[in-house]
């Protein structure tokens, strides 16, 4: 099992305090079009996700939410923009657990501190992730691979959309707490990984759900296990890691809202309070839902825990297994 340590402490202490700043919002907020900064290029789930959310939510707020895409760094370029930014709620940012969590764990030279420069204001959705198998392979369920690699250490390999990507460092802690070894092959993306691992290249893929179903709905990847708090619909037979005894393992992508820190406290709640009304919209559900993700819509202080938590248990296996950004 993964060590929990006392790193949450102090991250959760600067999370909490970016919540409770004291400064006082213009009751007019807002009087002007909102910024949301999209980390990543236009196309892929977070910026999808984004743009579902955004023109409802400028409708709720009285206002336009303009969606801008800054790629680059794995997301630190576009985050490091959103934490620099005016704490005054006009240019907030998508915070995901590649900018929060598994980028910040890795890298060293992340050009912003998670817990001190941004405020948690909701968490949207979070997707599931999957490892699948080539179907060439001998094993067809998550039993016969974990005997398989039990059984033959350093022999099979997996593919993962990168070094310090979620299911980089999520095999990372399945390794930790199977004592097996698989060799990592990184990509760049999830697009040359799959297609790797569709044409038998590499045996095993890590990857977020929504890329890998397609490949799997057409019996080209056999899916194995999911990180997902309950049994995908789509994958009724596929158990959680939850259910195999990995429960620090079930863990899954996120997107949500951030502003630099200092943002007043009565920004942070209008935007939250519009957002899970957005959310409560059965066609803005349809359409989230429809990427793989799962609505989450909590408050500022969840999403603070959230992110508190994943970083910290990302640096702990990212020390456990020495990991860089160079492996």
């Amino acid at each position: 099992m993964i060590r929990r340590n006392f790193l949450g402490l102090a991250i959760g202490a600067g999370l909490l305090a970016a919540l409770g700043s004291p400064a006082l919002a213009q009751s007019a907020y807002p009087a002007k079009p909102i910024r949301l900064l999209v980390p990543f290029a236009a196309g892929g789930t977070t910026d999808l996700i984004a743009r579902i959310v955004a023109e409802p939510l400028g409708r709720e707020l009285g206002q336009t939410v303009v969606v801008e895409n800054k790629g680059g760094g794995g997301g630190s370029i576009g985050a490091a923009d959103t934490a620099r930014a005016t704490p005054d709620g006009y240019q907030l940012g998508v915070a995901t657990v590649s900018t929060t969590a598994t980028n910040p764990a890795i890298n060293p030279d992340i050009p912003y501190d998670v817990a001190r420069d941004f405020t948690p204001i909701i968490n949207i959705a979070a997707t599931p992730n999957v490892i699948a198998a080539h179907p060439g392979q001998p094993f067809k369920d998550y039993k016969g691979f974990l005997e398989a690699v039990k059984k033959s250490p350093g022999k099979y390999a997996y593919a993962s959309p990168g070094n310090g990507s979620i299911t980089h460092l999520m095999m990372e802690m399945f390794k930790l707490s199977t004592g097996t070894d698989m060799m990592h092959i990184p990509y760049r993306g999830s697009g040359p990984a799959l297609n790797d691992a569709v044409a038998g290249q590499v045996p095993i893929i890590f990857d977020n759900l929504p890329s890998a179903f397609p490949f799997i709905q057409d019996k080209r990847l056999t899916p194995l296990v999911v990180a997902a708090p309950q049994r995908v619909p789509a994958l009724p037979d596929v158990p959680t890691f939850k259910e195999v005894g990995l429960e620090p393992v079930n863990r899954m992508a996120y997107y949500g809202i951030v502003g630099p820190k200092d943002l007043p406290r009565e920004i942070v709640d209008k935007i939250n309070a519009a957002t899970r009304k957005v959310l409560q919209d059965p066609g803005i559900r349809q359409r989230i839902e429809a990427t793989g993700s799962i609505i989450q819509a909590g408050t500022p202080e969840a999403f603070a825990a959230q992110m508190r938590e994943e970083l910290a248990v990302y640096k702990d296996v990212v020390v456990k297994q020495k990991l860089t950004l160079q492996q």
